[in-house]
């Protein structure tokens, strides 16, 4: 039968300098004949041959698109696989690639490698997929403590081991889409990967190598533009920004506050409201006017704060830590919920951030860098302090803020969730917690007319329908959820055998359900389970409703910043909440939306963008080929949020880069305004800029 291969195309990728590899052509990846279909295996779809391999998914499978099977690569001298690859359909759709090594173990996602990108609809795009490389053998076993390591190598732990991904040796392709929930069509036209060749560094020894990290924080083995190579370089860049505030002072037609004085004015409060005008939801300031929050999470001064506990020879030139000028950079930690500094106790921390601003500033720096911050923000077109700011910094009052509390206390043995177990509302330490915090923190900001509002807590782990009530029956008799969960179903069912014939259960009496940590079938038991998961959430947002109306009756309460909200949840929120807070890393959010009869306005408290090639070793979670990229993408997400009815507000995270070796659970990631030498990102500031002095002129657009 006649062959046709699949098109490969030229791509020039752009040479990202810290990587193992550098781009100098494409190898074909898969050369599909018509029935070469037969080394794909189709998931909930189907696939035909139309100039490539058309996907057409179902919505049954979790995972629809397909398996390669009996096909290995060796992408050792490769960087990235680019997919060639049209959406036939009217949305958008993000595609997942992943890539398995033989030994992998889908439990623990060892041995993996996922990536995805997103195809506008009816659009045909070409997609890089990064791959991480291997660190070289020399280097692996002492490089730990990190989610992105030097050359763009990911993993947590040992990266070096046999668990690890290993992309010279990769036996598995999958593309797909995660839950899509409704049917799709989209060709994937050719796979090719760049070719590239090692980087110099990987080639040292491990005691040439070591360390790595300069006296300010930065890989050692690469040049950028904005790297620092002296304290005189550091300081020269004061005057270099000083320029650029002057010559870009702040959007015009803005009040104190960043409200919009061109624009209709509406009641004077002396506070900030929201208000829902001619379709569109707004945020009023304290003076009448219209008020979009844009603006940024962490203005502190520890953004660059890292472990060095165990890895001291990784650094060039720290200070003594009873130095008089630096001891203030030497801290201790404890917070690692992942990665290697889990459960391992105290760490010593020092503090990059703060040593580059007392190098650059001198012995006043702190002031010089509070005043700045407020400088920065109106010239770069933003107007709000975000989440965990330093209150010394907004209480200024030169930009609006927002206030940040935790919950706390007991918490639901059985549950579970990527930052930690739920909070278990019913008991007497959550109730006390939140009156505690709510009050200390009302204390200060409840008649502040700069402050917006209370976010409280954050991505905290809802899980899915039903998880905070199987979470609960499946904890100790001691728990006081599951407590008044039986007590509920004793006063719903009477007697135990009731209940059992229901559940399909055979518990004795009703201390023994009470006893009992098995989890019930979730079928059966949807009824009750799904009343108890609402009545978690229900007190939940209730108490902590009540205690700021009661501390701080004219605070707007913003939520929890939803990460991965179910619906019951972000359905109650809504009784409560002023504004809904979510945290979406996406590239746009064109699409977003409320659950169905839901009409409040909502903030984004997190998204970001990220790039390798300004020396830092990991993306974020929405990574970007480039500067000029990220600074792309920044532009469409803030516009495409303003352009959302519902969105009153973004907040970038964050205010610097993470350290280059990473925070207590190893984050590393590129998302800074601003690198660990206090410079700002140009591109980046660019599209700030771009996005923040028209601000209201797009907001009013899109309403009309």
């Amino acid at each position: 039968m006649k062959k046709i291969t699949v098109f490969v195309f030229f791509l020039t990728v752009l040479l990202l300098s810290s990587s193992v590899f550098s781009a100098e052509g494409v190898i074909t990846v898969l050369d599909i004949s018509q029935d070469g279909i037969a080394v794909l295996t189709p998931q909930d779809s189907k696939l035909t041959f139309n100039s490539g391999i058309k996907v057409d998914t179902g919505t049954k499978g979790q995972w629809p698109g397909f398996v390669t099977k009996g096909l290995k690569w060796n992408f050792s001298e490769s960087d990235a696989l680019i997919f060639d690859v049209s959406n036939h359909g009217a949305e958008k759709i993000r595609l997942h690639c992943r890539l398995d090594s033989p030994e992998v173990d889908h439990k623990t996602m060892t041995g993996t490698y996922t990536h995805w990108f997103e195809v506008e609809a009816g659009q045909r795009t070409q997609a890089k997929v990064p791959l991480p490389s291997r660190l070289p053998p020399q280097l692996a076993e002492k490089l730990f403590g990190m989610r992105g390591y030097p050359g763009g190598v990911r993993g947590q732990g040992n990266v070096g081991s046999a668990k690890a991904f290993h992309k010279d040796a990769v036996v598995s392709m999958v593309v797909f889409l995660n839950q899509p929930g409704k049917e799709t069509s989209w060709t994937v036209h050719g796979v090719t990967a760049a070719k590239g060749k090692q980087a110099e560094w990987s080639k040292l020894s491990a005691d040439a190598f070591f360390p790595f990290i300069d006296k300010f924080g930065q890989f050692k083995y690469d040049n950028w533009q904005g790297k620092v190579h002296s304290e005189d370089e550091l300081k020269q860049n004061i005057g270099k920004e000083e320029l650029d505030l002057e010559k870009n002072p702040s959007p015009k037609d803005r009040n104190q506050y960043g409200g919009y004085t061109a624009g209709k004015k509406y009641e004077v409060t002396g506070q900030f409201r929201v208000e829902k005008i001619d379709g569109v939801w707004w945020f009023i300031d304290p003076e009448g006017c219209l008020f979009w929050s844009h603006g940024t999470d962490c203005v502190i001064t520890g953004n660059a704060v890292t472990p060095i506990t165990d890895r001291e020879f990784y650094f060039e030139g720290l200070p003594p830590k009873d130095d008089p000028v630096f001891k203030a950079c030497y801290g201790t930690g404890n917070w690692a919920p992942h990665n290697y500094y889990e459960g391992r106790g105290t760490y010593v921390t020092f503090n990059f951030t703060r040593a580059n601003l007392i190098r650059k500033y001198g012995s006043d720096w702190q002031n010089i860098h509070a005043k700045l911050a407020h400088q920065r923000l109106k010239s770069w077109g933003m107007n709000t302090i975000a989440n965990w700011s330093d209150r010394s910094i907004y209480e200024l009052r030169k930009t609006p803020y927002t206030a940040t509390i935790n919950s706390g206390g007991k918490r639901i043995e059985g549950s579970g969730g990527y930052w930690g177990k739920f909070f278990d509302t019913f008991s007497k330490e959550f109730e006390e917690t939140v009156d505690r915090n709510v009050k200390n923190t009302a204390a200060y900001s409840a008649d502040d007319p700069w402050c917006l509002g209370y976010f409280v807590d954050n991505e905290i782990s809802w899980g899915g329908e039903r998880s905070l009530a199987v979470g609960t029956i499946t904890s100790p008799a001691d728990q006081p959820a599951k407590i008044v969960f039986v007590n509920d179903l004793k006063e719903k069912y009477g007697d135990i055998k009731k209940l059992n014939a229901v559940w399909g259960t055979a518990h004795a009496d009703w201390n023994a359900l009470l006893a009992s940590t098995n989890k019930p079938d979730e079928t059966k038991a949807k009824e009750d389970l799904d009343f108890f998961h609402r009545k978690v959430a229900e007190k939940y947002f209730s108490t902590i409703h009540a205690a700021i109306k009661k501390y701080a009756p004219k605070k707007m309460y913003f939520g929890c910043r939803f990460a991965w909200g179910n619906e019951t949840a972000i359905r109650v929120s809504a009784n409560y909440c002023d504004v809904i807070s979510f945290n979406k890393y996406q590239r746009t959010l064109t699409e977003f939306k409320l659950p169905e009869g839901i009409d409040k306005p909502v903030i984004i408290g997190e998204f970001h963008f990220g790039a390798l090639d300004r020396g830092m070793f990991h993306t974020g979670l929405v990574p970007t080929e480039s500067q000029e990229k990220r600074a792309e993408a920044y532009y469409e997400y803030v516009a495409s949020a303003l352009r959302n009815p519902l969105i009153i507000g973004t907040h970038w995270f964050q205010y610097g880069d993470q350290a280059t070796t990473g925070r207590g659970d190893g984050e590393n990631y590129q998302i800074g305004l601003l690198n660990v030498c206090d410079t700002p990102y140009p591109e980046t500031i660019s599209a700030v800029r771009k996005v923040g002095y028209n601000l209201y002129d797009m907001r009013l657009k899109s309403g009309k």
